[in-house]
């Protein structure tokens, strides 16, 4: 079967057929940079990741976009409370989430595009927009969408315009030309932020970004796009108004969204307070365990997060790694399972095929161990079944260590960043000679959460890794 993709804009599954022959576009929105990330933000990651690591296993030649937001009103306040410059808080935000990703096994994608370092792009897509009547300056100097005058709008969310609007006239904003218009670019206030533009200094709206950066890299036609299902609208809605208006192209031709992490019914954010931060996690559980439990559940449907689910896939890795084990320990060595790389069962490939279904993949790989351990206790040959072990949970990204190390090792947490946490001591020194102490002491927390302790004495500032 050719790979199989629920598009959200068809509302079906689709086979997938690229725009360029051997080649695949795929763009992801990526995270508002001022705080750790979530375990909500890590399913994203590794669901794409996964999609990822199949497209290049199908031989596509994969360009994968995944931006950074690092201008934002979050950003700001952040920043501000900390007495910082926003890029301060946003480099190190950056690096704490590579930090993250490469934890959880996650490949870097092609490009990772900062918001701020595309300005041009949005600025000339508002300009077109405002040149072919999309949109328009308004009395307070905000540049607008006007969401009436694209026919198209509410055709991936499913939403009709009626309906928006009777939902919409609590709070009207008098400077709008229609309640459902939405901000492209705003005024720039006081302290903030703001880049030249022919509307005035200001910023760009969230939307735009998003629009501008995915076009910048992929073209104005592209392959895939894909996010939470919680962007849907109107976030992704947005980014088909202002891309399809201002480039006339057709914008994303396959639209994936993967179902949201809960915590008693609700969907895990900062918002509510109820969030887990991947860091966190991960002082807890082995990475693989966290991103086995992403795994476990197709990508579409929600997932209910506690520790009695990580437990239990906990239970599951070491029969992997139990299996592992006896290989080594029957000369079947580290270096013969990564070079005997490259067999999938079928039962596996129609699995990924049929949208990514990792559940089912998963499942043929513990139905693969019990068949090896089934053959060495009748002393049979498991070549064949080795090497289709090791490619399927090398594309998972799981049973990755040794596994000695697995049952001996204990949790794991990201590589210490040596050059980041010397500049952040940098950082707190100057804090504190500017008597600047909640910046220093929330310094000293962010290096907490990773378990890195600062002991300050008469030669200075020295930091260890926590016992």
């Amino acid at each position: 079967m050719n790979l199989q993709i629920y598009n959200t804009l068809a509302r079906k599954k689709e086979e997938f057929t690229p725009l360029v022959k051997g080649k695949a576009g795929m763009y992801v929105c990526g995270v508002t940079i001022y705080d750790h990330c979530h375990v909500g933000h890590a399913r994203v990651m590794v669901v794409f990741d996964v999609i990822y690591r199949w497209l290049m296993q199908l031989g596509y030649e994969v360009n994968y976009v995944r931006n950074f937001t690092d201008v934002d009103d979050k950003i700001i306040k952040r920043a501000n409370e900390a007495g910082i410059e926003p890029k301060t808080l946003t480099d190190e935000m950056i690096t704490a989430f590579h930090m993250d990703m490469d934890a959880l096994y996650c490949l870097r994608p092609t490009h990772e595009p900062r918001a701020t370092l595309h300005m041009n792009e949005m600025i000339d897509m508002i300009t077109q927009l405002i040149d072919q009547g999309f949109a328009y300056v308004s009395d307070r100097g905000d540049v607008l969408y006007s969401v009436r005058k694209f026919e198209g709008y509410g055709q991936l969310s499913g939403k009709k315009i009626d309906e928006l609007e009777s939902g919409s006239r609590v709070d009207v904003d008098r400077s709008k030309d229609d309640p459902l218009d939405f901000v492209l670019w705003k005024q720039a206030k006081s302290g903030e932020p703001a880049w030249d533009s022919p509307w005035g200094s200001g910023r760009p709206g969230w939307h735009i970004e998003c629009s501008a950066m995915s076009c910048a890299h992929l073209g104005s036609t592209f392959d895939i796009h894909g996010g939470g299902m919680d962007l849907k609208f109107p976030h992704h809605e947005n980014e088909i108004a202002q891309a399809r208006a201002a480039n006339g192209g057709a914008f994303a031709r396959y639209w994936l969204h993967n179902g949201l992490v809960n915590i008693n019914a609700e969907k895990m954010s900062k918002s509510l307070g109820n969030f887990f931060t991947i860091c966190e996690v991960l002082k807890k559980y082995d990475s693989e365990v966290l991103r086995m439990f992403l795994l476990g559940t197709h990508y579409r449907s929600p997932v209910d997060f506690s520790d009695a689910a990580l437990d239990v896939v906990k239970v599951g890795l070491d029969r992997l790694y139990e299996t592992k084990r006896r290989l080594e320990q029957m000369k079947q060595t580290e270096q013969q399972l990564v070079t005997e790389k490259g067999l999938l069962s079928d039962a596996f490939v129609g699995a990924m095929n049929d949208d990514f279904n990792t559940p089912e993949a998963l499942a043929e790989i513990f139905q693969t161990c019990k068949e090896i351990n089934r053959k060495l206790d009748a002393g049979e040959g498991v070549s064949r079944q080795v090497r289709e072990l090791t490619a399927m949970t090398s594309l998972l990204g799981i049973v990755q260590k040794d596994a000695d190390a697995w049952f001996h090792g204990g949790a794991n947490n990201a590589e210490v960043d040596a050059a980041w946490i010397e500049a952040l001591i940098v950082d707190r020194n100057k804090a504190r000679t500017e008597r600047n102490f909640a910046r220093a002491d929330a310094i000293r927390d962010e290096l907490a959460v990773r378990d890195i302790i600062l002991e300050d004495g008469a030669d200075g500032t020295t930091w260890k890794k926590a016992d």
